[in-house]
C-alpha cells in the first residue's frame, strides 16, 4: 500500500506493472531507497529511487547496455508516489558499491556507442591495468595485418621521432608499464620500439585503422 509518509532514506519498492516508458522494461519489484523528494510545476511529487544491490544485479542486460550507450542513468530512477510502496531494507551501500563496480566493468565503455561496444569486447570483465594492456597486446597480434604504414600522431618530447613523422609498423614487440602496447617500427632504415598508442594508421586497410583507432581510444581514457 502506498505509504503518503515516505521520506529520503526510507525503502520503497515499486508496485507491479509499472513499465520504463523508453524501454519497455517491467520495473515492478525493483527495490531502493529514496534519495530525493521533488515537486514539478504543478505539484506533483517526484521520487528518486536509487536502486538496491539485488535489483541491480538482477536488472537485464540489454536494459544496463543500451541506458549507458545512450547516457541514462541505470543506478537511480525518478517514479511518481502512487508508483511505490514501503518495503524493508535488503543490504548495504557497500553491497551496492560492489555491483556497480562489477557492472561498469562489463558496460563501463558502452557510453562510446559502437566504438565502445567493440573495446568492451576485447577487455571483457577486466579493471586491472596490467591485465587489460595483455588483453589488448593478444588481440592487436591476431588481428592487425603486418607490415602497415602509420603515422606518428601525437607531440613526443623524447625521442628522435616527432609528430607527423611516417613509419611502418612491423608487428607487436611487447609491452610496457606505462606506455601499453609497444610497436616495433621501421623509419627509414632505423628499426626501434614505439608506443601504439601514439600512432595513427595510414593507408588502404580499413580494419587496421579502426582496430588501432579503439585502442587508442581505450588508452587514452583507461
Amino acid at each position: 500500500m502506498t505509504n503518503p509518509n515516505l521520506t529520503v532514506g526510507d525503502s520503497v519498492v515499486v508496485k507491479k506493472g509499472i513499465v520504463d516508458s523508453d524501454s519497455g522494461v517491467d520495473m515492478g519489484g525493483w527495490q531502493g531507497k529514496i534519495t530525493e523528494i521533488s515537486k514539478d510545476e504543478k505539484g506533483e511529487t517526484s521520487i528518486c529511487v536509487s536502486w538496491d544491490s539485488i535489483t541491480l544485479k538482477n536488472m537485464p542486460r540489454s536494459f544496463l547496455e543500451e541506458s549507458e550507450e545512450e547516457g541514462l542513468d541505470w543506478q537511480r530512477y525518478y517514479l511518481c508516489l502512487e508508483d511505490l510502496e514501503s518495503a524493508q531494507s535488503r543490504d548495504a551501500e557497500k553491497d551496492v558499491a560492489k555491483v556497480v563496480d562489477e557492472i561498469m566493468k562489463n558496460i563501463g565503455w558502452y557510453s562510446l556507442g559502437e566504438e565502445g561496444k567493440r573495446i568492451q569486447k576485447v577487455i571483457g570483465g577486466i579493471d586491472d591495468e596490467l591485465e587489460a594492456f595483455d588483453a589488448w597486446k593478444r588481440y592487436l597480434e591476431k588481428k592487425l595485418s603486418f607490415p602497415f604504414e602509420a603515422k606518428v600522431s601525437e607531440p613526443q618530447n623524447r625521442g628522435r621521432l616527432k609528430q607527423g613523422d611516417k613509419v611502418t609498423v612491423l608487428n607487436i614487440s611487447g609491452l610496457d608499464n606505462l606506455w601499453g602496447v609497444i610497436a616495433a617500427i621501421k623509419c627509414g632504415s632505423e628499426e626501434l620500439d614505439f608506443p601504439l598508442c601514439d600512432l595513427t594508421v595510414l593507408g588502404k586497410k580499413p580494419s587496421n585503422k579502426q582496430i588501432v583507432s579503439d585502442y587508442a581510444v581505450w588508452y587514452a581514457n583507461h
